[in-house]
Order: structure tokens, then C-alpha cells, then sequence
């Protein structure tokens, strides 16, 4: 079911958010928690992203896996690290054809070890083109996150 359906529903609503594990110890850890969550009866939960999409196959993982074995709604999120517009094509298609439905469209940070954030070349550089990629291409809920009073990487004016 897509959150904005969700969030029509239900007031007041809550969701968990989970960090995929990188270890079978962990994997294991991760759905007992998310478990005895599911007692709680969130209205959604997301998976995140490592950073510079550390974790893309994973957060897949996790999130196919919630909703399967779960049967709680989850969200992916999706960054352009990394990622050319075809292999984010890709990705999209994977998670559409495992009835995945919602997706939080993010930039994300850069690659660790790099200080600076640049776009892959045959990529996006922002997550507003990632936005639209989805939207003109897909049927996903998509999510969006911004910096409420501005982006550390934005440019001031008379600053």
C-alpha cells in the first residue's frame, strides 16, 4: 500500500526506521526486532541507505523482506550515488517487480572517504531529477527530505 493511502487513513500515525545490517548475525537481529515492532502497529517502517549507497542491495533486501515476512508497508531509500541513470532504472524496476511502493528519493552523502559530493558521471546530481525520474517512469509513493532552514552545500546570498 503507498503512505500517501496511509497517511490518509490514519491519524495520528508513526513509523520505525532500520539500518540494514552487514552480517547474518545482525539480519537475524534486525527481524526480531522488527518482530516484536510490529506489535506496535506502525503505519510504515523505511530502510536507509549507507553511506554513499553502502548498503543498495541490502536496503532492497530488507525492505522486500519486511513486507513479505512482515506484512508491515516499507519504504527503500534510494540515492544517486554512485549510480548511473540506468543502473538507478534498474534498481527502480527491481524494487516495482517486488511490489515495493514506496520510496524516499534522496541525494545522500558522499562515497566514505570523500569529502566532497559529486554526481556520477552518466548520473544525477540532485534528488529533486531523481524525483522526476521516478514520477515520469513509475508508479511509487515517493518520499522527499529537505533542510528546513537551508542545505549546508547551498549557496547564500550576501554571505
Amino acid at each position: 500500500m503507498r503512505i500517501d493511502e496511509i497517511l490518509e487513513e490514519r491519524r495520528p500515525c508513526f513509523s520505525f526506521e532500520f539500518f540494514p545490517p552487514k552480517t547474518e548475525e545482525g539480519m537475524e537481529n534486525l527481524f526480531r526486532a522488527a518482530s516484536e515492532l510490529r506489535r506496535d502497529d506502525p503505519a510504515f517502517v523505511s530502510v536507509t541507505y549507507g553511506a554513499g549507497g553502502s548498503t543498495r542491495d541490502l536496503t532492497i533486501e530488507v525492505t522486500k523482506r519486511i513486507k513479505r515476512e512482515l506484512g508491515m508497508e516499507a519504504m527503500a531509500h534510494f540515492t544517486v550515488v554512485g549510480a548511473t541513470v540506468e543502473s538507478l532504472r534498474g534498481t527502480l524496476d527491481e524494487m516495482r517487480d517486488a511490489g515495493i511502493d514506496n520510496v524516499l528519493a534522496l541525494r545522500g552523502d558522499p562515497p566514505q572517504g570523500e569529502t566532497e559530493w559529486k554526481a556520477t558521471p552518466g548520473g544525477l546530481r540532485y534528488s529533486t531529477e531523481l524525483a522526476r525520474l521516478i514520477s515520469e517512469n513509475y508508479d511509487f509513493c515517493i518520499g522527499a527530505a529537505c533542510f528546513p532552514e537551508v542545505h549546508p552545500e547551498a549557496h547564500r546570498h550576501g554571505e
